[in-house]
């Protein structure tokens, strides 16, 4: 083959050669192939080797041979880290995850994307795996607490998934002070018996300081908190209003009295909505923000928003998708202003099922912003002086209440599960700090505009189905078997009966939900749902969505704030454009890729505002050591009992030597505790009433004990003047209660309960 200098070579050509192989090739085979000298193969060659390494999907062997990561048996995947040492790898594709050892993970951080083969299966199945490639670094930078140990300097990460210290050269640790936040850039990675090396690039300051726990998160997590030159003066250069050309030939809903509710602190607005009779049923329609009209394929807006999936919001600030010109600005639906928009125009029957429904390009003008608590006063506590403010849109109110009705009923006979959550808002003093924690209960208005966006998302899906273009749904799947065989077991504890065979549908976890409606353990049974649900995740694949008992789901009502809403955008955009498919930018492989990345990167958005949430809560209660507190025992272990304090969102840990002085035994089966004196016992709802014992605010663990058991933490009192017997201490397992006093020092992040998201 002589022809090389000739043809255009690609990453797609030196695939296809190394598949036409069927074996490892070296640079020289391929370069003789193609009929390239040795400096023609360093130009051409050589650079594309290294992308497809980079992609992870070949890999050079020890002879210098490039082989097909698909080939070999190797996995691509993501480091998922743990606190004690050892970690996954997460396979990129559908697959058991693999356990990496302690000794494995000494060369790569948490979230680092890797090449991993199989070394080995235990007796349960599980496998074992062994990097043989390190693919993608997922930290540059590293934030903690600067510290001289034997007079050498290093970081400690503030995350406690980053096991490894970050060496830092005496020539760079002038004029800092140990005990410092910094943020450390790291120079050389981890490796095999070698520790990391970094040097200080910026001092945080002290670990308290206001907003330092949004700064901490930010980094810990590698969010682009600050958007490049470019990217801003791209969202500038289309001004503050509407090109009134963008406008010509859409749908004109400027008369029409839309509005958007929203929260109180709410500044971007992806939503408006009205709702009308129709005939014996009704018209709704929801207008989303025409973001795909300014955020184009292939810009610096689009690298950017693709690189950061999401919105992620903190107590104290935003760190939004798109730059506020936009995200505020000009794809807000701000009130008496012209907006594009995506409209979403549905004709619903006298029982709610959606009869017909189109999508079109529109333009809008917002009749009013109003918040969940203003409509709650207007619709359901007549308040005066906001009906009379808000007049000239009061009757759709009622109108979107009355839809809202019907959408509410419809949900509850397909069964969908709705857990009735509250979340924790921060008030903060002057200076910065938590003042106030406080529970923000959601209530109709709230739901009002949930069903109203799940409706549309619904029709989105349908929509999407028929236009044959890759797009992303949200899928969630049924309950994982080890999460439903947990369930099954606490259920059957606490005496509620389960009527499934295999698993369950839906309507089944709704039924217990009622079933426990009313009862001391109402909110633990939600919780103990919630923990046994499936994460919902973002793919090309409609697999319906198990929590909404949807057969078809879509994301396509957030797209100032969520990019799988505005890939899903352009798939419409182009189909009622009547653009070639052809023309169309993503295949399915590549959407299957959007896919992982942006379930990845919201995993960690949600994981960086809880880091912030738990941080800011044990600063809080930092304050109120000593004080006591009325809680609920939310979780039971052979170690003690997890407490929540249900007024303020916070979570602890009693641990078994802060219990009232004596044995205990804990029985896995039905999660309790019982003293073996005194005969007290610990069951999961039970209230309780605790005493703040300490706060570690580094760790964000927060300790209690029972108040008003005095010997409860005296040393010289714990072991009630017997010991337990040699050989019983701590047994665990089905049906064999252990007998425990002192052990394991557990811990309780402060915080909320996770779970999945629709």
């Amino acid at each position: 083959m002589d022809h090389g200098n000739r043809l255009k070579i690609t990453t797609d050509t030196l695939l296809d050669m190394l598949r036409e192989a069927g074996r490892p090739v070296t640079r020289r085979e391929l370069s003789e192939n193609l009929g390239l000298t040795h400096a023609e193969s360093d130009q051409r060659i050589k650079p594309l080797l290294l992308e497809l390494i980079g992609q992870g999907k070949v890999v050079r062997n020890r002879r210098a041979a490039y082989g097909l990561t698909d080939s070999m048996d190797l996995v691509r995947g993501r480091v998922s880290a743990h606190a004690d040492g050892f970690g996954f790898v997460v396979p990129d594709e559908d697959g058991d995850d693999l356990f990496l050892p302690p000794h494995q993970m000494q060369q790569v951080f948490d979230g680092d994307r890797v090449l991993a083969s199989v070394v080995n299966v235990d007796h349960r199945g599980r496998k074992e795996g062994q990097i043989v490639e390190v693919l993608e670094r997922a930290r540059a930078q590293i934030v903690g607490r600067y510290v001289i140990e034997s007079g050498v300097a290093m970081v400690v990460p503030d995350d406690p998934k980053l096991t490894h210290e970050v060496l830092i050269p005496n020539a760079d640790t002038a004029g800092l002070s140990p005990g410092k936040i910094v943020v450390a850039r790291i120079t050389r990675p981890p490796g095999f018996k070698r520790s990391p090396v970094g040097e200080v690039v910026s001092v945080l300051g002290e670990h308290d300081e206001p907003g330092m726990a949004t700064q901490i998160a930010i980094f810990n997590h590698q969010l682009p908190a600050e958007f490049p030159d470019a990217v801003v003066r791209e969202a500038e250069a289309f001004g503050e209003t509407i090109d009134p050309k963008r406008a010509e030939g859409r749908l004109d809903l400027r008369d029409l009295p839309l509005v958007t509710i929203d929260g109180a602190d709410a500044r971007d607005f992806d939503d408006a909505v009205y709702a009308a009779p129709r005939g014996d049923g009704w018209r709704l329609i929801v207008a989303i923000a025409d973001v795909a009209e300014y955020v184009t394929p292939g810009s610096a807006l689009d690298d950017e928003a693709q690189k950061r999936g999401t919105s992620t919001y903190f107590p104290d600030r935003v760190v939004p998708m798109l730059p506020e010109v936009l995200s505020n600005g000009l794809c807000s639906i701000n009130p008496d202003v012209d907006r594009l928009v995506m409209v979403c125009d549905m004709t619903l029957d006298a029982k709610g099922k959606v009869t017909d429904s189109r999508f079109a390009e529109g333009v809008m003008r917002s009749q009013a912003r109003l918040t969940y608590d203003q409509v709650r006063q207007m619709v359901e506590h007549g308040d005066a002086p906001l009906n009379e403010r808000f007049a000239h849109v009061r009757p759709h109110l009622d109108d979107l209440y009355a839809v809202y009705r019907l959408l509410a009923r419809k949900r509850d006979r397909r069964g969908a599960i709705d857990f009735d959550s509250s979340e924790v808002t921060f008030v903060f003093a002057p200076d910065g700090r938590v003042e106030q924690l406080r529970r923000r209960t959601r209530h109709d208005a709230h739901k009002l505009i949930e069903e109203c966006m799940i409706t549309a998302n619904v029709q989105a899906a349908k929509t999407a189905e028929t236009i044959e273009r890759p797009v992303l749904y949200r899928v969630h799947d049924v309950p994982p078997p080890d999460k439903l065989a947990e369930l099954e077991s606490f259920l059957s504890a606490h005496g509620i009966a389960v009527d499934w065979k295999d698993e369950p549908e839906p309507a089944d976890l709704t039924r217990i939900q009622k079933k426990a409606r009313g009862t001391p353990i109402a909110p633990l049974v939600d919780a103990v749902l919630l923990r046994s649900l499936a994460l919902a995740v973002y793919q090309p694949e409609n697999k319906g969505h198990f929590g909404l008992a949807l057969e078809a789901y879509s994301h396509f009502t957030s797209p100032i704030r969520r990019y799988p809403d505005l890939l899903l955008h352009r798939a419409l955009k182009a189909w009622l454009r009547r653009e070639p498919k052809k023309n169309y930018p993503y295949s399915t492989r590549r959407m299957a890729e959007l896919g992982r990345e942006c379930s990845y990167l919201e995993r960690r958005a949600e994981d960086a505002s809880r880091e912030v949430d738990e941080r800011l809560k044990c600063q809080f209660m930092q304050r109120h050591v000593g004080d006591e507190f009325d809680g609920v025992i939310t979780g039971v272990t052979g170690f003690g009992c997890f407490v929540e304090l249900p007024e303020m969102g916070v979570s602890g840990l009693v641990h078994i030597t802060s219990l009232p002085n004596d044995y205990y035994h804990f029985d896995p089966t039905g999660r309790v505790l019982t003293g073996e004196r005194r005969g007290l016992r610990f069951r999961l709802a039970d209230p309780v009433r605790i005493e703040v014992l300490s706060v570690n605010v580094d760790e964000r663990k927060i300790d209690f004990r029972i108040a008003g058991d005095e010997n409860a933490d005296d040393p010289g009192k714990r072991a009630g003047g017997r010991r337990p017997p040699q050989g019983k201490s701590g047994r665990k397992g089905p049906g064999k209660p252990g007998r425990r006093r002192g052990g394991k020092r557990g811990g309780k992040k402060a915080g909320s309960k996770g779970g999945g998201s629709q």
